[in-house]
């Protein structure tokens, strides 16, 4: 079986957008076709995403949605991190646990009724050891009750602009049948994501939240001090379980996240992230038929990405763009201001690109921005970078200051352009 590499793009949001200067689409779309690689994974679904831009490098029916197991916890795991960082609640905090958060099956198995423990506890032993325990008790603490929270991740699936079949039902990813009597009963289905929503996922995590590999990167970590034994991660992949005479064979050079998860239903998945070179890939496998297999065809994606692409920069912060070097301006002491770009612009790309494969093209802002007095900074115009259908823009910025010109400069300046004007048309003529 083939898979293409079929969409080359981004999945910025205006957060960032914002923050790098850049002004690109926000979520995925059609691009130019590149070629087709045959990777034999044993799996339902797989893709490979760049995890600075979002763009994508490898998919195999990422668009089919699956139940995710665990990998829901990653939704889980954003929205408590966001509501710490909100301010609305500290990782200091207490939880105290649910009847509801003491019965749930599955991985955890670490609370009792009425037991409390802090925020950050709850969120470590979510993270390292998927307790699914601990997740119901955050959700419950955050919304209230692990159907509000359901909802609000539903909510937040909306805002990142997931496919129109990502859907939650609970903080866990359990099905509906595992709930028992705490089943939700306004939300209606089942808990699904396909490939690509659990990537964007991934992506907006470590975009916001990158503090998360703190938790997810540690091996193994007692829940109490008092305990006998330590939560073991399930993620067998982490680049510190290479002197693991259990995990050894499976550990991957720079892997230091995110999310496994298993059921009957949704088979072995893993949304897996892994670092070299400064270039961070974001992996994603589903339904896979046993626990190792989720761990070597994740090895084969990111064997291939990071074999195949290279983060290239195409632009530095502060250059100069040949095309636009100035600006004219109104009104100053001088009429021209030198322009650079405020931001670099990286691209991931086929090891071997060559500068003809890139595009590069720059305007400055309409005229009536481009007025005396004019900081050092001040955004002047826009260059785009394309590359095999993917655009990418930063702002051109004053690269230094111009003063408004006195009355007496500008008076005599509009005199010497009148006749510099006449002279030119009478030339013309």
């Amino acid at each position: 079986m083939f898979f293409s590499v079929r969409r080359v793009s981004v999945v910025l949001t205006v957060a960032l957008l914002a923050q790098l200067g850049l002004s690109l689409v926000t979520q995925p779309k059609a691009a130019v076709a590149a070629e087709q690689v045959d990777l034999k994974l044993n799996v339902k679904s797989a893709i490979l995403m760049d995890a600075a831009s979002g763009q994508i490098l490898f998919e195999d029916r990422a668009d089919t949605p699956l139940p995710p197991a665990s990998m829901a916890k990653m939704m889980t795991e954003y929205l408590t991190m966001e509501a710490v960082k909100s301010g609305k609640f500290s990782w200091d905090e207490m939880v105290t646990t649910s009847q509801n958060a003491a019965d749930v099956i599955g991985s955890g198995g670490l609370l009792a009724l009425n037991e409390q423990v802090s925020m950050k506890d709850m969120f470590a032993a979510m993270s390292i050891y998927s307790a699914n325990d601990a997740s119901v008790a955050l959700a419950e603490k955050i919304a209230g009750s692990e159907e509000e929270f359901a909802k609000m991740m539903n909510a937040k699936a909306k805002e990142f602009g997931l496919s129109e079949q990502a859907h939650f039902i609970n903080a866990t990813g359990l099905s509906r049948a595992d709930m028992g009597k705490y089943a939700p009963k306004e939300l209606q289905g089942e808990t699904l994501l396909t490939a690509r929503d659990a990537a964007i996922i991934a992506y907006n995590i470590l975009k916001d939240h990158k503090e998360v590999l703190e938790y997810t990167s540690i091996p193994s970590k007692k829940f109490r001090e008092k305990d006998k034994t330590p939560m073991i991660n399930w993620n067998w992949m982490l680049a510190g379980n290479k002197d693991n005479i259990n995990f050894k064979k499976y550990a991957y050079e720079g892997l230091d996240g995110l999310k496994t998860g298993s059921t009957d239903d949704a088979g072995y998945c893993f949304t897996g992230t892994a670092e070299r070179n400064g270039m961070r890939l974001i992996s994603v496998v589903m339904g896979t038929p046993k626990e190792p297999t989720r761990f070597e065809e994740t090895r084969k994606v990111l064997d291939y990405g990071f074999s195949n692409f290279e983060s290239k920069p195409v632009l530095t912060a502060k250059q100069e763009i040949d095309s636009l070097k100035t600006v004219n301006i109104k009104k100053g002491v001088a009429t021209q201001v030198p322009v650079v770009t405020q931001t670099g612009v990286n691209f991931v790309v086929k090891k071997g690109a060559t500068p003809d494969q890139f595009t590069i093209t720059a305007q400055p802002v309409e005229e009536s921005k481009l007025v005396a007095p004019i900081k050092s900074g001040d955004v002047l115009g826009t260059v785009k970078v394309t590359y095999q259908g993917t655009e990418k823009v930063a702002n051109l910025i004053a690269n230094e200051d111009v003063e408004k010109g006195s009355w007496f400069r500008l008076f005599f300046r509009a005199i010497k352009n009148f006749f510099v004007d006449m002279v030119t048309g009478a030339k013309k003529e």
